[in-house]
Formats: C-alpha cells, sequence, structure tokens
C-alpha cells in the first residue's frame, strides 16, 4: 500500500506550503532541487521513524532513500518487509 500522499502531506507542509498536495510529483528531486537540505534530512528521517514505526539504522541514511516522495515510500515499505537498502 503505497504512502505517497501522507508523505506529499508532511513534506509540503514542513518544506513547501504554497504547494498543493496534487503539485508535487512522486518522482520529484528534492534534495538536487534544493526542496530538503540536510537539516531537512534529518527532520524527514525523525518523521519517518516516528510515524512509520521504523527505525533507521545508518546503513538507511542514503540520500537515495529520501530522495523523491516515491523513493522515501519504496524505503518505508523495504524497511516494513525487512529488506536493507
Amino acid at each position: 500500500m503505497s504512502n505517497n500522499d501522507t508523505i506529499k502531506k508532511f513534506v509540503i507542509e514542513e518544506f513547501l506550503p504554497d504547494l498543493g498536495v496534487h503539485e508535487l510529483a512522486d518522482d520529484h528531486d528534492l534534495l538536487s532541487d534544493g526542496v530538503i537540505d540536510s537539516l531537512g534530512v534529518l527532520k524527514l528521517i525523525a518523521w519517518v521513524e516516528d510515524h512509520f514505526q521504523l527505525a533507521v539504522g545508518d546503513a538507511d541514511l542514503d540520500p537515495d532513500n529520501f530522495r523523491s516522495v516515491r523513493a522515501i515510500d519504496a524505503f518505508i515499505e523495504d524497511a516494513r518487509q525487512g529488506v536493507s537498502s
């Protein structure tokens, strides 16, 4: 089950308050585009851990896991299934 809408809502509330949920593409590169910086990634990781009840380990800190809504969703699904990145 996709968490895209939940993730988009968080990203928009925290980093893009002037954008609507349907205006943010699932594959929009949040890092390269400067939407989320290094501190923002830490905030995003803390939210993922809290909201989805997941532990994000050192091996999971690959920026590609948090580059887009689609990548974050895939990371969450993999973590729930016990797949390491």
